[in-house]
């Protein structure tokens, strides 16, 4: 086990996008054992300062820093900059949290959700870099572990509901004005620029990039991931990944076949007892979890509306809700650092 007086300097890539500001959040709220913070940003971002534990720290130009001052480096400010940056830490013997597509397809790279497949980790050596997975396979593959433990999965059908914040905070301004322009009855004026049609009043059946098999970038991560969390290839999963006027939390209506049977009750259970899960389940009672209501801003993954597939006789349905930026993201990135230095350091 780790040393529980050691503390450790964290450098935070990203500082001042959306999940680099719950990170910061995280690390005073769980009492990460911290020594120096470095908060790390492009060069347009001098200047600015952003507070931990009561201390303004200053952003650092990411390109000037020197990350052997560092243990621990969270990056979470896009692909190509952890391409260009994240060897360079990794050089500098610096260990990764890594929270962008660049390195989950790796193979010596573990891609680990701490609630699933925190075995994986043991291999943080082969390159000192740990990849956090896509926010919306983060929360299904959580509600998913103790069923696949139970009884096991063969097939996964999901459609995702994701918000706007999963695109950054230019999107979260942008529903926020087209928003207020139709309100005001101004149809005419509205300007997208984050999304390629209106968001506002709107669902987008797209995120990120379409691929030759008509799939996007988003639902091919899913089943990616979803396969390599669970280290089973033979899982089937098709996804469907959309995007709604929601700010903040991730909804998905999931439909699984199990290789053996299980009833709703049982896998109620299940999930009542299983690591980072809340059951809201009472349809008679109007209880099920909502993004706005009861995700945004907890650790949880909430599930609700488990039932039995009515067209299918190994089938189960349930629906899942997370706080993308939270548990999607910054949360799995701080989990996963406990991890390591309760257990590896």
């Amino acid at each position: 086990m780790g040393n529980k007086h050691k503390h450790y300097d964290i450098a935070i890539v990203g500082a001042t996008g959306v999940v680099g500001n719950v990170l910061i959040q995280l690390l005073e709220e769980r009492n990460f054992p911290v020594r120096h913070l470095y908060l790390l940003a492009s060069e347009q971002s001098l200047g600015l300062t952003l507070k931990f534990k009561n201390t303004k720290i200053e952003i650092v130009d990411l390109a000037k820093f020197d990350f052997s001052k560092v243990q621990f480096a969270l990056f979470s400010a896009g692909a190509h900059i952890s391409e260009a940056y994240v060897p360079i830490a990794v050089d500098a013997g610096c260990v990764v949290i890594d929270n962008t597509s660049q390195f989950r397809y790796q193979h010596d790279v573990p891609l680990v959700v701490p609630e699933v497949n925190p075995e994986a980790l043991m291999e943080w050596k082969n390159t000192r870099i740990i990849a956090n997975p896509n926010c919306s396979t983060i929360q299904m593959v959580v509600a998913l572990k103790p069923i696949y433990d139970a009884v096991g999965i063969e097939r996964v059908n999901v459609a995702t509901y994701q918000s706007v914040s999963g695109s950054g905070r230019k999107a979260i301004m942008e529903l926020l004005k087209q928003s207020e322009v139709i309100l005001q009855g101004n149809h005419d004026h509205i300007k997208s620029e984050v999304y390629p049609h209106q968001i506002a009043f709107n669902i987008l059946p797209h995120i990120d990039a379409f691929q030759e098999n008509g799939y996007t970038r988003e639902e091919m991560k899913m089943i990616w991931e979803t396969q390599k969390i669970f280290a089973d290839n033979h899982i089937l999963v098709n996804p469907t990944t959309v995007r709604v006027p929601v700010f903040f939390g991730h909804s998905e209506a999931v439909h699984i076949e199990t290789h053996d049977k299980i009833s709703a009750k049982d896998a109620r259970d299940l999930l009542e007892k299983a690591n980072g899960v809340v059951v809201m389940d009472d349809g008679f009672h109007n209880t099920y979890p909502t993004a706005a209501g009861d995700a945004e801003g907890q650790d949880a993954v909430f599930v609700g509306r488990i039932r039995e597939d009515i067209s299918h006789p190994r089938g189960l349905n349930m629906w899942i809700v997370a706080d993308n930026i939270r548990k999607g993201a910054a949360l799995n990135s701080i989990q996963i650092a406990e991890l390591l230095i309760n257990d590896y350091f």
